[in-house]
């Protein structure tokens, strides 16, 4: 019988039809159009019953007789006892006043659904019922009950509206009731869920993914943590390592990322051609046709079947690989060190050592030039020990190639060198994130605009993804790869150059995918905007942290004119450290300043310490772009002093100012782009080899620096009041007859 048919017979909606049906659950699912005429007229009659209906079964077709034996039935089930007659009673009255029934009254739901029950079998129901009787009822008992029943009889129960296939991705933190609309899993039910492991929670509170995720599991559903969007002040400080993460179950492996470092002359470059052309003689279809700063090269280790993919780095050497490290790009898992055997180590290779170690990146030596006469290689791997870095035959970690990239010789073997590193470190990435590469190349080309050679550090590069980078953003539109070829995607650890850049970036940004290119924008906008408001603010970070405590080393680029300067300083810096904080000299050597020096100050979070060295304006620009202090230093105990301050929290992150004396220009002899030959008289004070302000009439126009200071035929150091003298100077300003020169000197300031 239809549904409709026994709501017209009672004269009620079918809404409310469907109502009841539910209170008393007579088994009827919400999406049934017709029900069995046995099951149809029982309803009938219970309802009729219930609201003291008049209904004519005959219009309906039952007969007398039929009623006759449905009243026989019910009679057993009365006789069964008084308290079940007691419940239909009640059963009556409360159902006029339109409420839930009482537990009790299931009988009746039994009697009318079962058809030939025996009384035997009602007994027994009706015991089986007292003894599981809840203590607390709520109004809808009967219909918490039958479902109690119901899961007695049916593990197999339906839990989900729809239950999600495959695998359902999930943020870091969300709502109830969005989970349950993710999934697919009826909303009491991940509340029940939740109250069962201790978390009270309403459909509109959140849960985190670690808790989401127990859910999903009882109920079957299979979920993953959704890769969030990166912030701009993990891009503007570069925070590789914060970009990077992951869970641990979506990384896989990658090749190994190395770079060649070493002298200017000692084959760093032969050797990654020789590299090239085994790799080409390998196998490679064609041959090398772009220089893109990076590639990749396949290699069979010996006794191995299995091909590995190594990415080397083709930088122009440790001054850009500091610069990425500056700004935040440690994507270098192998440093390679190359040393000449006839020649030894250098001091630029004590330097690309001192950046490995300072990288904490794993070191490779290869001895090359074996074949040269006067090749020694024992002697090279005693100069490498002194260094630090002790052969592995000597008992040390440090393995050590001896190659030739003239004969080839040796080359395998440090592949093999390289493929079995990376095998021990395991370098792993996830490649179904939004990718995150790093700039290691960068230029303007006249027809196709700003370029720039990215390394994929995880994820994977697609054409048509909309990026940020730095302090530009951008669309990829072409990728290409050493080989000339054109590609659609790269996977981590991949190189190609990379056209759709708004404007030039630099080495060392990180480049980061977002979901769309307004996303980019406004990302874009905020990191011009945080950056502005940050500048220089990398030093007084460093004070506080020091002060606070956070700070256990200070780290120290060290230069001097003279080596018997330099090893006092550092004997003298290393007597400042105390068991809570101390000086690491990361770096030191004889000489000016230099922006290497800067940049890997930078790179390090240290400052550079400069004793009788001058400082050129271009890298106290590079230094204030980067955040980096360059303290300047006459007398070593100054310097000893504004250390030790700085340890003990004795000064405040900022520069007092010193003046120390005015020189009035009295003629202009020579005047270059960026240095000037000039004459003058010391008005007052002291003038020294420091930073000057230009005065014209009285009001500051510039500034610049007094490279050298000379007096007739001789240099000095220092020209005192009423003396006349000479000065080479680099400023941008043309000086002119009659301006002055304000000499000052910036000193920390002591807390008071």
């Amino acid at each position: 019988m239809r549904l409709v048919q026994v709501a017209k017979a009672l004269a009620m909606t079918g809404q409310e039809l469907r109502h009841e049906l539910e209170i008393v659950n007579f088994g009827v699912k919400p999406t049934d159009r017709e029900i069995p005429d046995g099951l149809a007229h029982g309803v009938i009659r219970f309802l009729a019953r219930k609201y003291h209906k008049e209904v004519d079964m005959g219009a309906l077709g039952i007969s007398e007789a039929e009623e006759g034996k449905q009243a026989e039935k019910e009679t057993p089930t009365q006789e069964a006892g008084a308290e079940g007659t007691v419940a239909e009673k009640k059963e009556g009255e409360e159902g006029a006043g339109g409420q839930a029934q009482h537990p009790q009254s299931f009988n009746v739901l039994r009697k009318l659904t079962l058809e030939g029950v025996s009384k035997e079998a009602i007994a027994k129901e009706q015991e089986e019922m007292k003894t599981h009787r809840p203590h607390h009822h709520r109004p809808t008992g009967p219909r918490t009950h039958t479902r109690e029943v119901k899961r007695k009889g049916a593990e197999s129960e339906q839990v989900q509206i729809k239950r999600k296939e495959g695998l359902v991705t999930l943020p870091a933190h969300i709502t109830v009731k969005e989970f349950a609309e993710k999934t697919g899993i009826q909303v009491p039910l991940v509340i029940q869920a939740l109250m069962k492991n201790g978390v009270l929670a309403t459909i509109t509170q959140t849960i985190d993914f670690d808790t989401a995720a127990i859910v999903a599991q009882e109920f079957g559903v299979l979920v993953q943590k959704a890769q969030e969007t990166a912030s701009a002040e993990n891009l503007l400080s570069r925070n590789l390592a914060e970009l990077l993460k992951d869970e641990p179950e979506n990384l896989v492996k990658r090749p190994p990322i190395v770079v060649v470092m070493g002298h200017v002359d000692h084959g760093k470059t032969s050797i990654l051609d020789a590299i090239r052309e085994t790799d080409v003689a390998a196998g490679e279809a064609g041959g090398i046709t772009q220089h893109i700063g990076a590639y990749q090269v396949e290699h069979v280790p010996a006794g191995s079947q299995e091909r590995h993919t190594i990415t080397f780095l083709d930088t122009p050497g440790h001054e850009a690989f500091t610069a990425m490290r500056a700004r935040g790009a440690q994507v270098t898992d192998i440093a390679v060190i190359v040393v000449a055997a006839e020649e030894g180590v250098k001091p630029t290779t004590v330097e690309a050592i001192n950046h490995a170690k300072e990288a904490n990146v794993p070191i490779l030596v290869a001895i090359n030039k074996i074949d040269r006469e006067g090749a020694n290689p024992e002697k090279v791997k005693g100069e490498l020990a002194a260094q630090g870095l002790q052969p592995e035959e000597w008992g040390g970690q440090v393995p050590m190639v001896l190659c030739s990239a003239k004969t080839k010789q040796g080359i395998n073997e440090l592949l093999d060198s390289i493929v079995l590193m990376a095998e021990i470190a395991s370098f792993r990435a996830n490649p179904q994130r939004p990718a995150v590469a790093t700039v290691i190349e960068s230029h303007l080309d006249p027809s196709l605009g700003s370029l720039a050679t990215v390394l994929v550090n995880a994820g994977t590069l697609r054409v048509g993804d909309a990026f940020v980078c730095g302090r530009t953003h951008g669309k990829v539109r072409t990728m290409m790869d050493a080989h000339g070829k054109r590609l659609e995607e790269v996977p981590p650890s991949g190189a190609v150059r990379l056209s759709g850049f708004h404007d030039v970036v630099e080495v060392g940004d990180i480049l980061q995918v977002v979901p769309s290119e307004k996303h980019a924008r406004d990302l874009s906008e905020a990191i011009t905007q945080q950056r502005s408001e940050k500048q220089g603010l990398r030093f007084v970070d460093l004070v506080s942290r020091l002060s606070e405590g956070k700070l256990t080393q200070l780290k120290v680029v060290l230069k001097a004119d003279a080596q018997g300067s330099l090893e006092a300083l550092k004997e003298a810096l290393a007597k400042l450290t105390t068991t809570e904080v101390g000086v690491k000299v990361i770096h030191a050597a004889i000489g000016a300043v230099t922006e290497s020096d800067a940049m890997m100050a930078a790179a390090s979070e240290g400052i550079v310490v400069a004793f009788h060295v001058p400082v050129s304006v271009s890298v106290q620009n590079t230094a204030e772009r980067e955040g980096v202090s360059v303290r300047e230093y006459e007398v070593i105990y100054a310097l000893l002093e504004d250390i030790e301050g700085l340890l003990k929290g004795l000064v405040e992150p900022e520069d007092q100012e010193k003046i120390l004396g005015h020189l009035e220009v009295k003629g202009v002899f020579l005047t270059k782009k960026s240095e000037q030959i000039i004459g003058g008289r010391v008005i007052d004070g002291v003038i020294k080899r420091l930073t000057f302000r230009l005065l014209r009439e009285g009001n500051a126009v510039g500034t610049g620096r007094i490279l050298s200071l000379r007096k007739v035929d001789a240099d000095i150091k220092e020209a005192k009041e009423g003396t006349e003298c000479g000065l080479r100077v680099e400023t941008s300003l043309p000086i002119q007859l009659g301006d002055s020169l304000e000499v000052f000197l910036k000193e920390l300031k002591r807390k008071e």
